[in-house]
């Protein structure tokens, strides 16, 4: 059994999820002292680019669970960064950045920025590669 389960360390699906989180907590440092998650964050830039959006579509949008999304939007309205917004028909409230939450990703833009330019150099080598091997 132990032989035919080493088939796994060549498993594509996990080196992918161990370089996803591997690049997360890459990102999550350098956004940390702006009090952020990168998540959050994408959800910020996500509002700020796009505009107002229903929780389903920008779900859809950001790759995430409905439910992870509504929870993460309800921290980020306790943080006074996103609110709902009133629309005709009371079953949706399209999420929308708020003047702080702008703020708030402007601040933070510049760390986001240097975390980004890092990653080819950090995790587009050969090591970085086998790190899922």
């Amino acid at each position: 059994m132990n032989q035919e389960l080493s088939f796994c360390r060549q498993c594509h699906c996990l080196a992918a999820r161990k370089r996803a989180r591997a690049i997360t907590r890459h990102f999550e440092a350098y956004l940390r002292p702006h009090g952020l998650r990168a998540t959050q964050f994408s959800i910020l830039a996500a509002l700020t680019l796009a505009g107002p959006k229903r929780m389903g579509e920008l779900a859809g949008m950001l790759g995430l669970e409905r439910t992870t999304l509504t929870r993460i939007a309800g921290l980020l309205e306790g943080k006074g960064w996103v609110q709902p917004q009133t629309s005709g028909d009371h079953r949706e409230r399209p999420l929308r950045v708020t003047a702080s939450g702008r703020r708030k990703l402007e601040s933070a833009y510049p760390s986001w920025k240097e975390a980004q330019d890092l990653v080819p150099k950090l995790f587009d080598t050969p090591a970085a590669a086998a790190v899922g091997r």
